[in-house]
């Protein structure tokens, strides 16, 4: 055996690069799949619901009575796991002047030219825009709902509440909608590596230092190493 086969080598920066940290808990994970999987129930009864021309998706979950009498229910899950996305992130979520500083400089997010925006934590301002719109949807969804869940308890005399909660409920879901098809598209293409951290809850050394550099730090307090 040679003396270079003992020598121990030492790692080249692509090595460290490529090092895995933790970025999302098992049980943080878990509850944003479950979230996700409530969210498209209600998302495709709701159409059915909507328009004639979409009633056939509720073919999928075994009909119109059984979607009616779920889509309230899987509604009551998705407040549960927004939530507990709240317990979990909340803290994370608050905005600071980095973030108003990388909102400045969105343009050069949407054309990957990451080395011009400021460093940021563990969500950036677009992640914590998206968090506080769903936050904020998900109340008013949960208190139109119960109205018409129980519509038939809503006396005369105030029946325009039931109006109020149709428009309220059908503009937030379109409003939810277009927010769940922007953070699918941002976390499947435009910031890639961010779809698998969420199935195997770590990310490589680099995709955090390039993404969130300021979580980097505070998550491994050490700097990326030089060429």
């Amino acid at each position: 055996m040679s003396t270079t086969d003992t020598v121990r080598r030492p790692r080249t920066t692509t090595d460290f690069d490529e090092e895995l940290i933790p970025r999302y808990s098992f049980v943080e994970r878990v509850n944003h799949w479950f979230g996700a999987a409530t969210y498209s129930y209600c998302l495709i009864t709701g159409l059915a619901f909507w328009t004639p021309y979409l009633y056939w998706l509720a073919a999928i979950v075994g009909g119109g009575p059984t979607a009616r009498f779920w889509h309230p229910w899987f509604g009551i899950f998705f407040v549960v796991s927004q939530f507990l996305m709240f317990l979990h992130w909340g803290g994370d979520m608050e905005m600071d002047n980095d973030d108003r500083v990388w909102a400045d400089n969105i343009k050069a997010y949407i054309e990957n030219e990451d080395d011009k925006l400021p460093p940021v934590g563990r969500f950036n301002w677009g992640q914590k825009l998206y968090f506080w719109a769903m936050v904020g949807s998900t109340i008013l969804l949960l208190l139109s709902g119960f109205v018409l869940w129980y519509v038939e308890a809503v006396p005369w005399s105030i029946h325009i509440l039931r109006y109020v909660a149709i428009l309220i409920h059908a503009s937030v879901a379109v409003l939810t909608i277009g927010l769940f098809l922007i953070h699918v598209y941002m976390s499947t293409l435009l910031e890639e590596g961010s779809f698998a951290s969420m199935v195997h809850g770590t990310v490589t050394r680099a995709w955090a230092w390039t993404f969130h550099r300021k979580w980097y730090y505070e998550v491994t307090g050490r700097s990326r190493p030089k060429q």
